[in-house]
């Protein structure tokens, strides 16, 4: 959610009951504590109100059988093939963006920024860390808003783009509340006819090159540990079958991979100083198996950190790159949602950082050789559609030997 949303008044609230709670307050009820602020064009009636027209696709039963496994699936006709050579560096060069999907002159700024970059620095993959679709998600698989919120913006950026999904991606009848999880397979239905935008399932992971990998992807589904409200459907719910299965999965995966450097992207994250906060005491939530992101933590906690070199997020409308400290047992969190918003210009928190901004828009460019890994941070001037290279971070060794060493 973003500092003009609405936050449950506490937490483990269905959307229904947290729906009925502002109706009863609007109609002179008790008021509900709540934490961050209602923007000036909404309040719990309008809301309600709007929400009636998605009614009754949010009642029905979500599906069961969502993909629950990595399988590689193909893109669209024409899919922008994924690198496998370096760039003239010698480094896998990857384009790193996150809750860009607005359609607005800032996300369109950011997007021209960093295509002028990719041309120079021979960027031939990128990421999406979610909301890709603000701010309800996208109505169909070939709903219009993929091409005003993603095809459009990133016209010359003809790489492919790792798509992870974010809380608007998921909202059921509130927007942004992770509600709805179903929703997220429409993204992924989209990606079977874009040359851009690339989800074969929900979860996944992508090495690079195939054959002989330097650097491995974990793409990883948030949302229903870290869901605004509670999941109704058992499916998805944070103990359920789904979650069970991707956390597994994601053990598994980092388990057996050969890749010399592993990065795991998903939408919220560990440690986070912006106004979010981390996993575990999100939005300053400390109690129940939602909102807090309480399980989110123990994840990562339990199979990320001491095992992946990088955890990319986005969420909070930040550029932070932090670091590694014992707690992350080496892993280093890095939090890049500041390709169309951004936050309030203050530190929230004091997780020791090599560099943050917290009021400019910007992106990130990762860069992988053998014997590096460096993350560049470039904040925009929307005015100008220009970038400037902010800071860089750099590491020599990775946190986890992998299975079999890279050449």
């Amino acid at each position: 959610m973003c500092d003009d949303e609405l936050i449950p008044p506490q937490a483990d609230m269905t959307e229904r009951e947290w729906l009925r709670a502002g109706s009863e307050t609007t109609a002179g009820g008790p008021s509900m504590r709540t934490t961050g602020r209602v923007p000036q064009w909404v309040n719990r009636r309008t809301l309600l109100g709007g929400a009636m027209a998605g009614a009754a696709l949010a009642v029905l039963p979500s599906p069961t059988g969502s993909p629950a496994s990595a399988a590689p699936r193909l893109g669209g006709p024409g899919a922008f093939p994924f690198p496998e050579h370096p760039n003239g560096e010698g480094e896998f060069a990857i384009l790193v963006t996150g809750d860009a999907g607005t359609g607005d002159e800032a996300q369109y700024a950011v997007a021209a920024a960093a295509r002028d970059l990719c041309r120079t620095e021979g960027i031939g993959l990128a990421v999406g860390l979610g909301d890709n679709i603000y701010e309800n998600g996208p109505e169909s698989d070939d709903d219009s808003e993929f091409q005003d919120k993603f095809e459009k913006p990133n016209s010359g950026i003809d790489v492919p783009w790792l798509m992870v999904l974010g809380n608007h991606d998921c909202s059921g009848l509130i927007p942004g509340s992770g509600g709805d999880p179903s929703r997220g397979d429409r993204e992924v239905a989209y990606a079977a006819t874009s040359r851009r935008w690339y989800m074969p399932s929900r979860y996944y992971s992508v090495p690079l090159p195939a054959a002989d990998p330097l650097v491995e992807f974990f793409a990883i589904d948030t949302i229903p540990w870290s869901s605004y409200v509670a999941q109704l459907d058992p499916h998805y719910r944070w103990d359920g079958p789904y979650m069970r299965e991707q956390r597994n999965w994601l053990d598994g995966a980092l388990r057996a991979s050969r890749a010399r450097w592993k990065v795991v992207i998903g939408h919220h994250p560990y440690l986070n100083n912006g106004k979010h906060g981390s996993a575990g005491s999100y939005d300053g939530f400390e109690i129940g198996n939602y909102t807090s992101g309480v399980h989110l933590k123990d994840m990562y906690e339990n199979v990320v950190c001491g095992r992946a070199d990088l955890i990319l997020s986005g969420h909070d409308h930040t550029l932070q790159i932090l670091e590694p400290t014992a707690r992350t047992g080496g892993t280093r969190q890095v939090v890049c949602g500041a390709s169309a918003k951004t936050e309030d210009g203050t530190a929230h928190f004091g997780h020791p950082a090599a560099w943050q901004n917290f009021s400019d828009h910007g992106f990130m460019v990762l860069k992988v050789s053998g014997a590096r890994l460096t993350i560049d941070a470039y904040t925009v001037d929307v005015a100008t559609r220009k970038a400037t290279l902010a800071h860089r971070t750099r590491q020599t060794r990775p946190v986890a030997a992998p299975a079999r060493a890279h050449a």
